[in-house]
């Protein structure tokens, strides 16, 4: 049987979503070459534009707003489908987010049944399609409703009227993102009789684990602007169980897995449409309080530039302190900064990144405080058909991964490729950080001075609260080093 990469020569591809996060990774990773983007490839085949034709298209539109002489071309010549093209955003008007990962998903599939040469349909969905289940099977749950019969309801109605039932919508699902791909995987089963489909459910989506080359990443999405946010020393604290999994999946191993699927629906053809759940944490379990470990130590090793504060973040589960830490890390530091802005006549602006940065971490709440079952027998049988050169040209054994290495990849990638930061300027950043630190013990110093004159200097019940906690505190001391003295 032809290898994986043999099959793929020759034939003709259509991705949706190209420029997309993921969509970037899986251009490069056929055509393994891609200037705009990584300089690993560019010698190796010069000619890589010729090999790439774009498509102009729109999601919202009827029929995909594509010309008819593309949909021509299109239907003549496409060999598979990988249909990545979504929207991601967890907070995304019910209304907008159905026409763009339900309908356009429908209008897709009505393109590729005129297809004449078609292997394949490969659809893209999310690990968290459903989250409301514990245990998830890599099977196609019914879905939460009709699709069809939804679609017809919202048409008529006024946006303010769907916004008002969304939240009796989607139920138990914690936003419009999961239940709009639900619904999307429905669409995708009613083809599944006139295509061969495949459906792969990455979970958190996140920086490359080795290809192109290790780290590499272009937005702010997910766990990126967090880890960045860290860095910077904005964020202090973040709710969040530390012995949850964070089931984080490096891109490359999603997209690799989704190669090695569409070559398996085209030439075996399963009967039943295969789902597989590219997740980590059953097979390669890691915690959100590893990560914050291995993200704090990897920043301090290498600064961000111009830091707000030295990075210190902590994750804690519990309400009142999580509400403590807000006020104490992040209001009242926005508040003091903000005010020293209007003083000096510039634009206050901490307090509006702060709220904005709340908004955003509110919303990974959901998957940063449980845990969830995926199985993975299809993931484990497709790599069980691929050949010793195709496990190590398609890797996507998670197994594998050194998850310290890559979470401290994954920050540096967020420096270098997010935030465009010279590594050779880590020494500058270094003396910020201790130029930050020097400022925090005068702050601290001054501060307790200012408490001492105000209360303890002026009280004499406070006096008298002070000496009895430095006398208690001396008792103490000297308990204990009597204690050790008689146990020598």
């Amino acid at each position: 049987m032809a290898s994986i990469s043999e099959w793929y020569a020759g034939k003709n591809v259509l991705i949706t979503g190209a420029t997309g996060f993921m969509g970037k990774v899986l251009v490069e990773k056929l055509l393994r070459s891609c200037p705009k983007l990584f300089d690993r490839v560019r010698e190796d085949n010069p000619e890589f534009h010729q090999k790439v034709i774009p498509i102009s298209s729109e999601l919202t539109q009827p029929g995909l707003a594509i010309s008819p002489d593309d949909v021509q071309k299109l239907t003549s010549c496409i060999n598979i489908i990988f249909h990545c093209a979504a929207t991601i955003r967890f907070d995304e008007p019910l209304k907008h987010a159905l026409q763009l990962n339900v309908i356009a998903t429908q209008q897709l599939l009505s393109l590729a049944k005129q297809m004449q040469h078609m292997h394949a349909f490969i659809h893209i969905s999310t690990a968290y399609a459903n989250c409301n289940r514990r245990h998830i099977d890599e099977v196609i749950y019914p879905p939460p409703v009709e699709p069809k019969k939804l679609i017809d309801s919202l048409q008529w109605m006024d946006d303010s009227i769907v916004c008002d039932i969304t939240p009796r919508l989607i139920g138990d699902r914690p936003n419009t993102y999961t239940y709009t791909k639900a619904l999307a995987e429905c669409v995708v089963q009613q083809e599944s009789h006139k295509l061969n489909i495949g459906i792969i459910r990455p979970s958190i989506v996140g920086a490359s684990w080795q290809e192109p080359f290790p780290g590499w990443i272009d937005n702010f999405n997910g766990p990126s602007g967090v880890f960045i946010a860290a860095g910077k020393g904005i964020l202090r604290t973040m709710r969040a169980s530390n012995d949850a999994v964070a089931d984080l999946i490096p891109v490359d191993v999603v997209i690799n897995l989704t190669l090695a699927a569409g070559w398996y629906t085209s030439v075996h053809r399963p009967k039943t449409s295969l789902v597989y759940n590219c997740t980590t944490g059953g097979i390669n379990p890691f915690h959100w309080g590893e990560i914050e470990h291995h993200v704090m130590s990897t920043f301090k090793r290498n600064p961000l530039e111009q830091a707000f504060r030295r990075p210190n973040a902590n994750i804690t589960s519990n309400y009142l302190m999580y509400q403590y830490w807000i006020l104490v890390s992040h209001k009242f530091p926005a508040f003091i900064y903000d005010l020293y802005l209007r003083m000096s006549g510039q634009k206050p602006q901490m307090m509006r990144i702060f709220n904005r940065l709340h908004k955003a971490i509110g919303l990974l709440e959901y998957f940063s405080s449980q845990d969830w079952e995926w199985k993975s027998d299809n993931m484990n049988m497709l790599m069980s058909e691929l050949s010793p050169e195709d496990r190590k040209t398609y890797n996507f054994d998670v197994r594998q991964l050194n998850w310290p290495e890559y979470i401290e990849n994954y920050c540096i990638g967020t420096k270098k490729y997010v935030l465009n930061e010279d590594m050779s300027d880590i020494p500058a950043a270094r003396q910020h950080l201790k130029k930050l630190r020097n400022i925090r013990y005068t702050f601290n110093t001054v501060f307790l001075v200012f408490i001492w004159r105000v209360f303890i200097a002026r009280s004499q019940m406070a006096r008298n609260i002070w000496y009895f906690v430095v006398s208690l505190c001396f008792k103490f001391l000297s308990y204990f080093r009597a204690s050790s003295t008689l146990s020598q």
